[in-house]
């Protein structure tokens, strides 16, 4: 494995993910600070739709969790548009990381994998390993509900708190949070996991029945012409 692969294991796929979901708490946080909860929540939208034109330039498609994550954003921002209460943007981490983690938990009790579909033809690992991938990140977002609920409860919307000498408002500081602790957190954690991965990794089953030549059939075919089948990996293992 390369330096650069054991420092940033994230493919070009994953990257687009991560900033698709912490880009848009980013503009959000940014602009809320400057001109208050309304352009904030524009900005979130905005952005989010600017996230999902990046996956399809970037990925030529529109991976399945990110466009969920933020058609999601999209309407719970809406509702707090028309609503006028930042409460709607706020909760929907709540309600989407616990129902994602009911449907993880789910899926494997009725032994349909859900990361295991999707990215199968992407990462190759055993059962166990999939099976554990998906269980920790399941957990994952059952504490990222949690602490999300903890922070919004905590912290009315009404009030100014002083952080680090900052008058800061209650969802100027749900949005540190966000971005100060769970987004790092979040990569961290993400980070952590697919390098743990690697010991799970099985050879890619397309490669296991490519043709390649031994020496001495590349030796062979010098004198003579070639007959029979190829020689495959699976062979040589064998």
């Amino acid at each position: 494995m390369s330096v650069r692969k054991r420092i940033y294991p994230f493919n070009a796929e994953q990257t687009v993910n991560i900033l698709s979901e912490f880009g848009p708490l980013v503009t959000m946080f940014v602009v809320n600070a400057m001109y208050g909860i309304a352009a904030g929540t524009w900005a979130l939208m905005i952005s989010t739709v600017v996230a999902i034109a990046a996956m399809l330039l970037v990925l030529k498609r529109l991976p399945v969790f990110p466009l969920i994550a933020s058609s999601v954003t999209i309407v719970f921002g809406a509702l707090t548009l028309i609503t006028g209460n930042p409460m709607w943007v706020q909760i929907k981490v709540t309600i989407f990381n616990a129902m994602f983690a009911a449907f993880l938990f789910l899926g494997l009790k009725l032994d349909r994998n859900f990361f295991k579909y999707v990215f199968e033809k992407t990462f190759h690992y055993t059962k166990e390993g999939w099976d554990t991938f998906t269980r920790s990140f399941a957990w994952f977002f059952v504490f990222t509900a949690v602490a999300n609920e903890v922070v919004r409860r905590t912290f009315a919307d009404d009030q100014i708190y002083n952080v680090f000498g900052y008058a800061m408002d209650g969802v100027n500081i749900w949005i540190l949070f966000k971005v100060a602790i769970i987004m790092p957190l979040s990569g961290f954690y993400a980070w952590l996991l697919t390098r743990w991965m690697h010991r799970h990794q099985i050879p890619d089953p397309a490669l296991a029945a490519e043709p390649i030549m031994t020496d001495a059939a590349r030796a062979d075919t010098r004198t003579q012409p070639a007959s029979g089948r190829d020689v495959t990996r699976a062979d040589l293992r064998a």
